[in-house]
């Protein structure tokens, strides 16, 4: 019999354009050779420049997708992205508690690229109260990092708790209970593209890349799937957040621009490299 890939189910909305969500998900995970399995959470009106609108789905459809795959077979890594509402978080939070040895991997979508709001105050309070707590590591930009740390305790913070540094943002963000922060720095005023892990041992590593030039939609669905699709393959946390980086620095550097927005990300270059390399033998 012949032993099947790693499977990673992903718990994300759709996206028409093809450049994030569950798309971004189902093309980086294959990529990598895992198998995946698709929960949609919402349905959303997008293309490359923006978010029109997000329509979540009942959060009982959303769960039955879930348990439906969940019971059939064997699941590697949990990757979740853009949820949609309160009650399709609390749905997947019950979900997911259900396989507490099944890691987890979170983008916290709060945003689109062109700034579009993803997530209102009472979704980003689930997110913290609801499935952080049970996330392995957390993916967020660096503006991402700022919004869900900020007042995190419940106490009143005045302005100035929102620029708090990103050693902060990630302390703040593993007391509510996840095992590993990587911010990305991609939205920094830096040269380069800082990328850095954090646990509670404090920073695990930290990662310069080259900064390219355009802007990419569905960038941190390819990071955070890549690294589930790591972790599904049995790497650590440390190897697979490196492998993930290296992937998807490779794939917005061979980044296409198809409609009048932002560039997508090519998560098969691999496959163009070797159409390019049969033609030369050829």
């Amino acid at each position: 019999m012949i032993q099947p890939p790693p499977i990673v189910l992903s718990f994300a909305a759709n996206d028409p354009s093809g450049g994030a969500g569950i798309n971004a998900d189902i093309l980086t995970l294959a990529s990598l050779g895992c198998h995946p399995l698709t929960v949609v959470t919402a349905i959303t009106v997008q293309d490359t420049a923006g978010v029109e609108e997000v329509m979540p789905l009942d959060p009982e459809v959303v769960a039955d997708q879930a348990r439906a795959v969940l019971e059939d077979m064997p699941v590697h890594a949990f990757k979740i992205g853009l949820l949609g509402s309160v009650e399709v978080i609390a749905a997947i939070a019950e979900v997911i508690s259900d396989y507490p040895d099944i890691p987890l991997v979170l983008d916290p979508v709060l945003t689109s690229g062109r700034g579009d709001e993803l997530a209102s105050e009472d979704m980003i309070s689930a997110l913290r109260e609801l499935i952080i707590p049970q996330t392995t590591i957390l993916t967020p930009n660096s503006h991402e990092a700022r919004r869900l740390s900020h007042d995190y305790d419940g106490d009143d913070c005045d302005a100035d708790e929102q620029i708090i540094d990103l050693d902060q943002c990630a302390e703040r963000l593993l007391y509510l209970g996840c095992e590993y922060v990587l911010i990305t720095g991609t939205h920094e005023n830096t040269t380069q593209v800082v990328n850095t892990l954090y646990s509670e041992a404090g920073v695990l590593r930290r990662d310069e890349w080259q900064r390219l030039e355009h802007s990419y939609h569905g960038s941190g669905c390819t990071l955070a799937s890549a690294i589930a699709a790591s972790i599904a393959n049995g790497l650590s946390i440390d190897d697979s957040v490196h492998e993930a980086q290296e992937y998807t620095w490779q794939s917005l550097k061979a980044g296409f621009r198809p409609g009048m927005g932002q560039y997508l990300p090519d998560r098969m270059f691999w496959a163009g490299d070797e159409v390019d390399k049969k033609e030369v033998t050829d």
